[in-house]
């Protein structure tokens, strides 16, 4: 008795792709250009976002012209440059306080906000390994912040500098003691958007996120504030509010340098972005 050895039929065998035919889905790769226009398209077209910018300009011009009219100088005599320079860019960059409060609340919102609806499991299934996800999500809400944060301080400042200049206060914009200052408000904003971000990405719900961000930024300093012990008070300084203060101080206002202010922050950013990244990895979507 004979064995037969089975044959694959041509109808049987799969045929080889035409040149030029559409390539399966595993084929393509997404690159990180490709992650950064995602994550630019999530954040533009939420409603949240252009609210929170508008309010962000909108509470910065408020602020600057509330505190220029507010300002009542006594006849002293003629103020230095510097002096004159400080009050500017602290009317221009008094609404950064305000300011950080809703750009915390925005930035945990940006990942929160896929985790409550569930847009998160495509998110990780069109970037299975995770961070560049969080990298994108992180880079597009700095940018989009830092020029908003921008618009908001130089704009407050063709506000407050009119009006002070009314009350003989006067300051260029190109002076390094006003235009760095108030770039650095703009970079704090930017920070602390990011910062939340991680803060929502380690929490994952929205109502957390922004109770722990608003304490951190708001409720923090003032209960340390209130302890009678040396070491709350050497702490201060090293909170991400009042080191995001520093970063904007002018004409030595503060207790450590701008560039070491701007230290402190980063640190607190590298913390809440390592815990993100670590736990998004780690944890199911």
């Amino acid at each position: 008795m004979s064995t037969t050895t089975p044959t694959s039929t041509p109808s049987q065998a799969t045929p080889p792709a035409p040149a030029g035919a559409e390539r399966p889905p595993s084929a393509f790769r997404l690159s990180f250009a490709g992650i950064l226009r995602s994550e630019w398209i999530k954040l533009r077209t939420v409603r949240s976002t252009s609210w929170s910018y508008a309010i962000v300009v909108v509470i910065s011009l408020g602020m600057a012209a509330i505190m220029s009219a507010a300002l009542d100088l006594q006849d002293g005599g003629p103020m230095p440059a510097a002096v004159q320079a400080a009050f500017v860019v602290q009317a221009s960059t008094f609404g950064v306080f305000f300011g950080q409060l809703v750009v915390g609340v925005l930035g945990v919102l940006v990942v929160t906000g896929e985790y409550s609806t569930g847009m998160i499991r495509s998110t990780l299934t069109a970037v299975p390994r995770r961070l560049p996800a969080l990298w994108a999500k992180a880079a597009v809400l700095f940018t989009a912040t830092f020029v908003v944060g921008a618009i908001a301080t130089l704009g407050s400042f063709l506000v407050a500098g009119p009006m002070l200049a009314g009350k003989g206060i006067h300051a260029s914009l190109v002076d390094g003691a006003v235009i760095v200052p108030l770039l650095a408000g703009a970079l704090y904003l930017a920070l602390v958007a990011v910062f939340a971000l991680g803060v929502g990405a380690i929490l994952r719900n929205s109502a957390g996120g922004i109770a722990a961000t608003l304490g951190m930024l708001l409720l923090l300093p003032i209960v340390l504030s209130m302890i009678p012990a040396t070491w709350a008070n050497d702490l201060v300084p090293y909170l991400i509010s009042n080191a995001g203060t520093g970063m904007m101080a002018s004409g030595g206002q503060a207790v450590m340098e701008p560039w070491q202010a701007l230290l402190v922050v980063l640190g607190w950013l590298a913390v809440s972005l390592a815990g993100a990244a670590l736990l998004l990895k780690r944890r199911d979507a």
